[in-house]
């Protein structure tokens, strides 16, 4: 898509979107209790901290296993999931502080920019209509690759898209799943944890918010 000599930093700008770009994380809480009480228990938040960054597949798992639910009721509880969730998100979401600016710089300034998420399109599209989608050269969510995050692929595939070099772009996480997906891709990822706390001996860099991030700054990362 973009034909940008290798010098260009960054070449790329790719996001990840729940708990990175939106307050969305707190929404998943919402949902995710609310199927804890349906199934007659309470959500362990140990095990919620577990599900962030993953898939709403996984998240039903191990909501399953900690309540000694069987797992065959898996299918049924996702998609009450998904339905419950495309109705809170429907009410809408809080940009990430620092978030909405850093990606209409990027925007400004002609740096591509791409979303990155394991939230299925299904419910990814309710919170980038509303973010706008003509903010993202390009988007991939969780259902359109064949190894989510914390496999590289999702990364690689957006940079493929954009026709950059993935080592020439800088990806923004929040998660331990996220930051693993964007390191392993090779991207210069930048980790602002928001719901769960990083382990301290992940190496990357790592800021409390996107608040005064800008292109000056991601720049001086390459």
């Amino acid at each position: 898509m973009n034909d940008l000599p290798n010098a260009v930093f960054p070449q790329a700008v790719l996001f990840d979107m729940d708990g990175t770009l939106v307050d969305s994380e707190r929404v998943w809480d919402t949902g995710i209790e609310e199927l804890a009480r349906l199934l007659g228990g309470t959500l362990d938040p140990a095990v919620r901290a577990r599900m962030v960054g993953t898939n709403e597949d996984d998240s039903v798992t191990m909501l399953l296993e900690s309540l000694g639910r069987p797992l065959t009721e898996a299918p049924e509880r996702v998609m009450w999931l998904r339905r419950r969730m495309k109705q809170l998100f429907a009410e809408g979401v809080d940009w990430k502080p620092g978030a909405q600016e850093l990606l209409l710089e990027a925007r400004a300034a002609g740096v591509p920019t791409a979303l990155v998420t394991s939230t299925p399109r299904e419910l990814a599209e309710i919170i980038i209509g509303r973010m706008g989608p003509d903010r993202f050269d390009i988007t991939v969510c969780g259902d359109e690759v064949d190894q989510r995050k914390p496999d590289p692929e999702p990364y690689r595939t957006a940079a493929e898209k954009l026709g950059v070099d993935i080592e020439r772009c800088v990806a923004l996480e929040d998660s331990v799943s996220g930051v693993g997906s964007a390191l392993a891709a090779g991207a210069v990822t930048l980790a602002i944890p928001s719901e769960v706390e990083l382990p301290a001996d992940l190496e990357v860099l790592r800021l409390d918010t996107l608040d005064g991030v800008d292109l000056a700054y991601l720049r001086t990362l390459g």
